[in-house]
């Protein structure tokens, strides 16, 4: 894992103990972010399930004003703060370690809403805990995504989720994977 563009190209990142994230290819990654490239100056985004904080780390080596990562995996977050600390951007960004479907659940209000947020759940969230998924972006979309904000919603191909009041403008398929990039209806 590695960023791949921007003031920290080619840095690498600290991966987590054990099989915790689903890291994106090189290629996927690089083909999400020619997409996003016209959002990301002076953006603030929302990492959510970010694991080591790859997206929200290549969002700041490419502009980005502000990164908050979620996390709840110890692990990950040790990797995160490493990498946070490793590329000097702990000023640039916020780490909210636990659950955060109770933080969103519990109303919290953002300084600033997010211009992009990377929505990435582990898999068997969207089998096990769909409700709770749709219920978190009903919150992102209503309390915390800037009018014209953009959602990337990561999920498997053989899983599909409404989830309202967001809409799919582009979807995108790379193997066994779908990116969907949503936005308010």
């Amino acid at each position: 894992m590695r960023i791949i563009a921007g003031e920290f190209r080619g840095r690498k990142l600290l991966p987590p103990a054990g099989d915790v994230t689903r890291p994106v290819t090189d290629r996927v990654k690089q083909s999400l972010f020619d997409i996003l490239a016209p959002l990301i100056a002076g953006a603030r985004v929302y990492d959510c399930f970010a694991g080591t904080g790859s997206m929200g780390l290549e969002c700041l080596s490419r502009g980005a004003a502000h990164v908050t990562f979620f996390e709840a995996d110890r692990s990950a977050l040790e990797s995160l703060k490493g990498n946070v600390t490793a590329l000097g951007v702990a000023a640039r960004s916020t780490r909210v370690a636990g659950d955060l479907f109770h933080w969103f659940d519990a109303g919290a209000t953002p300084a600033a809403k997010a211009d992009l947020v990377f929505l990435d759940p582990p898999y068997r969230f969207l089998r096990e805990r769909a409700d709770d998924v749709r219920r978190l972006a009903a919150a992102i979309a209503d309390q915390h995504l800037a009018p014209q904000g953009t959602v990337v919603f990561r999920h498997d191909v053989s899983d599909s989720l409404d989830l309202p009041p967001l809409v799919t403008g582009d979807r995108r398929e790379y193997g066994g994977m779908v990116l969907e990039f949503l936005r308010r209806a």
